[in-house]
């Protein structure tokens, strides 16, 4: 049976390409922007005939009129374009304009002046005038819409798309009417109450969704762990609550931002709440200190029970194991555990090399002009190197190995498990000619399956030669006699790039961090 390394013995995870579910347990899935679900389809093709008291008539509406007592009429008038309806016996009318709460007095007032006595008056806006309305800005399907002059603005935006994810605002969306703007809509108030204010539209009004400008990013003890958008450049940090309805565990909170290319922490009391301000790009915490009873664990891959559980905290990683419902393609002796704490180290760790590869860089000093011309192009380059670098995402998986005890791998909050199928390929990949997925051949060698996909590649690294066994264990192999070791199926083989810089001192440190970045992530860095 499986178990794990001692302490100080963690080793990182390089495999083949994953397939979705694999993905899914080993990468970190991207947070939504608070309110990005809203728009799915679930308004536009409805219409709304409300009651609205401030509604002023207008051309093209139809009003329903009935009049009984010494004169009977029931009828249905539009509203023409001069903005009257005609009433037999009675005349014209003057409708535009009138708000809905009026128009029965006007007909009153207008029906007393031919009727004087029992004569009564019942009058209603059938249906409205429909509209056209274009909708711009930041969402998915600029153009313009058929609705109804009582139409919400959600249901025009939900016409469009709805609002790009990351690109629109959902706070400052405005309406336009002869180049001014009329209105101004922020949808968080209909999110977190439900309000939505009455509006009028008119034939060719604009709705202008602009792009966002200021969000952070929030986790933790709180109910709503999203990006969100913050009203201004600055708000507080009690502003933001109210929205994102922090966990009653929740005791503390830690505001994270950067100088340069440095992060920078604090943490702060709740108390504090009021006076702490966040700004755009900031990453908002909350913590608490309470003991969790109860453990999140997910379960991905090939078996056939639940994808998450719930554990007692102390459980170990024999206990959940054994309660697993495994397929016939299962393969239990290869089973993998990936760990945010881990992932969150790895992140950490290289992220310091990146630190001090960009220290090195500025700290060159060239001996002659021309030497001074190709450090500054190889700085470029390395500025690139390290912008791309600092975007990986480390999985985070901690290597089980085949005689360690998993009685005492005690699970963490958000830890995933992830069951592989049995596989009988081995992936061949990097800087070969030809990189493939191959049929395991018993007996083949490292070298052998690099020679079935063409051999070694331009500017591969032949001292880089890494394999990663099917539990995520890497062994690097040396050239020569040292490459002879067995290949079993489900191993992956990467072929790493070599380093194109004069400077010995930089390519050790980069291919240094190409190796931690390929055996946390199975990306391929070059530079």
């Amino acid at each position: 049976m499986l178990g794990i390394l001692p302490a100080g013995a963690v080793e990182l995870e390089l495999s083949k390409t994953p397939n979705t579910a694999e993905q899914s347990a080993m990468q970190a899935t991207g947070k939504l922007f608070f309110g990005q679900q809203l728009f799915q389809g679930n308004f536009k093709n409805t219409q709304q005939y409300r009651y609205n008291p401030d509604y002023l008539i207008n051309v093209g509406d139809i009003i329903s009129v009935k009049i009984w007592g010494a004169f009977d009429y029931v009828g249905d008038l539009p509203v023409d374009k001069q903005g009257n309806i005609f009433i037999p016996k009675v005349g014209v009318v003057h409708l535009l304009g009138v708000p809905n709460r009026d128009i029965k007095a006007k007909i009153e007032e207008a029906v007393r002046k031919v009727f004087k006595d029992n004569v009564y008056v019942y009058a209603d806006v059938k249906q409205y005038q429909p509209i056209s309305v274009f909708v711009s800005g930041a969402v998915k399907s600029v153009g313009l819409y058929s609705g109804m002059s009582t139409d919400s603005v959600l249901q025009f935006l939900d016409k469009a798309g709805g609002i790009l994810p990351g690109q629109g605002s959902f706070r400052h969306i405005q309406i336009l009417r002869d180049h001014r703007v009329v209105k101004r809509i922020d949808l968080y108030q209909f999110l977190v109450s439900g309000n939505v204010d009455l509006f009028q539209f008119r034939n060719g009004d604009v709705i202008l969704v602009p792009p966002l400008k200021f969000y952070i990013q929030v986790d933790g003890e709180v109910t709503r762990p999203y990006y969100f958008e913050l009203v201004g450049r600055r708000s507080t940090v009690r502003d933001v609550m109210r929205y994102i309805l922090p966990k009653v565990t929740a005791n503390r909170f830690v505001i994270t931002t950067w100088k340069g290319s440095r992060q920078i922490t604090r943490e702060y009391p709740l108390s504090q709440a009021d006076r702490v301000r966040v700004r755009n790009g900031m990453i908002l915490d909350f913590l608490g200190s309470h003991y969790a009873q109860t453990l999140r664990i997910k379960i991905q891959g090939e078996h056939s029970g639940p994808q998450e559980i719930v554990v007692p905290n102390g459980t170990s990683l024999y206990d959940v194991l054994r309660k697993i419902h495994y397929t016939p393609r299962s393969d239990i002796r290869d089973i993998r555990l990936y760990r945010q704490s881990v992932a969150q180290a790895q992140k950490q760790m290289i992220n310091t090399m990146l630190d001090d590869l960009q220290a090195k860089v500025f700290t060159v000093s060239p001996s002659t002009p021309e030497e001074a011309q190709i450090r500054s192009e190889e700085a470029k380059l390395v500025m690139q190197f390290i912008d791309a670098a600092r975007k990986v995402q480390p999985k985070g998986q901690v290597i089980l190995g085949p005689k360690d005890n998993l009685k005492h791998v005690v699970l963490e909050e958000g830890d995933t498990i992830y069951i592989p199928k049995r596989s009988n390929v081995v992936i061949v990949q990097g800087r070969v000619s030809i990189p493939s997925a191959l049929n395991y051949k018993p007996g083949y060698t490292v070298d052998d399956y690099i020679k079935a996909c063409g051999g070694f590649a331009e500017r591969a690294n032949e001292d880089y030669v890494l394999v990663v066994k099917a539990s995520g264990r890497v062994l690097r192999y040396e050239p020569g006699s040292h490459r002879k070791g067995s290949v079993n199926p489900g191993d992956s083989i990467l072929v790493l790039s070599s380093v194109g810089t004069k400077n010995l001192m930089l390519a050790k440190d980069i291919t240094q961090i190409i190796y931690q970045i390929a055996v946390a992530t199975a990306a391929i860095l070059r530079i």
